[in-house]
């Protein structure tokens, strides 16, 4: 696993066996990610969602503590996928980093508590599948809309983004951050140092 840009996430690549029976990879060793992120992943749901190409799905975030951390991959098709630094205080704060994930490399993401994710499905029937470290709790869960113009995320040309009603209504970061539904940088990384540490 090697770190991106954003502190708190990741992006492994993993080993792809290829025969004439089709393919074999590992992706997640709970071993090799405590090894890079300095903790084991605590597993309490698992997701899969299947999309036609354009949908846009984010930018989904949850209150800090516990939060709800992510290791993602596209088991069918491809998404570009989205990290979004909204932790208020934080040298990043604002700033996004894109990972494209699919069918041939096999590419997994992990974002750390406190961290948005989005993504938008490049092919139809693209399938993301995502280990959430915390269940879904819609008291704790908010959104910012992922068309933000402050964040100007890259999203590709030539797709019309496919959204629902919830995420086009979403707060932009700005006011998300005067509504006071933004997670802070300082207790992001002291929860993250507790898990750390297994206190």
């Amino acid at each position: 696993m090697k770190p991106l840009g954003i502190e708190g996430a990741w992006v492994d690549t993993p080993t792809v066996f290829t025969d004439d029976r089709g393919r074999f990879h590992e992706w997640f060793k709970g071993g090799d990610f405590q090894d890079s992120v300095g903790q084991g992943l605590r597993l309490e749901q698992a997701n899969c969602s299947r999309s036609a190409r354009g949908t846009l799905r984010g930018i989904h975030c949850a209150a800090v503590p516990p939060g709800q951390a992510k290791y993602v991959t596209c088991v069918s098709g491809a998404v570009l996928d989205v990290v979004v630094d909204i932790r208020v205080g934080s040298p990043g704060f604002g700033t996004w980093e894109a990972v494209r994930l699919d069918d041939t490399t096999h590419r997994c993401v992990y974002l750390s508590e406190g961290l948005g994710h989005a993504f938008m499905a490049l092919e139809d029937n693209s399938t993301v599948v995502y280990l959430c470290s915390q269940g879904y709790a819609p008291q704790r869960e908010f959104g910012i809309n992922p068309l933000d113009p402050a964040l100007a995320i890259a999203w590709p040309d030539d797709l019309t983004p496919l959204l629902s009603e919830k995420d086009a209504a979403a707060p932009t970061l700005e006011q998300a951050e005067r509504e006071g539904l933004l997670p802070s940088f300082e207790e992001c990384t002291a929860y993250r140092g507790r898990l750390v540490s297994g206190a």
